[in-house]
């Protein structure tokens, strides 16, 4: 998952980026308003609201303006009532305070992430290839043979089918599917095997080496 740190101090933001990434992150560092709207697209911003070229509420007014599923956090030594109103109001999923630990942000983090994807427009049926998954009815076919998965199966399955034909990170599908991070990466791996088994073709689910996984979509 990608993150995009926007925040002036570099010895922070140098602490934080190290941070996120041991956490499996792709963090890139914007250190002005003008960066952070020239950066490539990500799936959550962590938005410092003192910049030296503009306000920070300015700049998480615009990134909402982009997208409403994009995940923000305000992430600022401003503690007061005021502040952290008005930044909810233009915009931001949650604000944190400075000084604080990375196990508080690690858990803000996926509460918003969880958030954003649960708010993201969802297809009633996707069809990938021989595969048909009925969101809605939780049932899977391969051509046209219905397959029995358990839960975890279904939702690693329907993970993989929200970014077709794309690489999905298995921190990705750790958060999609237990809600963490954290949870042991083995975990992913096993049910995949499983999850292959039961499709009947290895070759519709493919590793991504170093990355995590691909569900094929033709």
């Amino acid at each position: 998952m990608r993150i995009l740190l926007v925040e002036d101090d570099r010895r922070v933001a140098a602490a934080l980026s190290s941070a996120l990434t041991r956490r499996g992150y792709e963090v890139e560092h914007a250190a002005t308003v003008d960066a952070a709207l020239s950066a490539a697209p990500c799936d959550l911003v962590l938005l410092d609201l003192t910049l030296p070229d503009g306000d920070g509420t300015d700049l998480c007014r615009a990134l909402r303006r982009r997208s409403a599923q994009l995940g923000i956090i305000a992430v600022t030594a401003r503690g007061e009532e005021r502040d952290r109103v008005l930044g909810l109001r233009l915009g931001a999923d949650d604000y944190v305070v400075k000084p604080f630990s990375m196990v508080e942000l690690q858990a803000r983090i996926e509460a918003v992430l969880r958030r954003a994807a649960h708010a993201a427009p969802e297809r009633d049926v996707i069809q990938a290839g021989p595969v048909r998954i009925d969101v809605a009815g939780r049932t899977v076919s391969v051509h046209d043979r219905e397959v029995t998965l358990t839960r975890k199966e279904f939702d690693i399955l329907l993970s993989l089918a929200r970014q077709l034909g794309a690489a999905v990170p298995r921190d990705r599908i750790l958060l999609d599917v237990w809600g963490t991070t954290w949870a042991d990466r083995h975990t992913v791996e096993v049910h995949i095997g499983s999850l292959r088994g039961k499709l009947g073709d290895s070759r519709l689910v493919e590793t991504v080496r170093g990355v995590g996984y691909r569900l094929r979509g033709e």
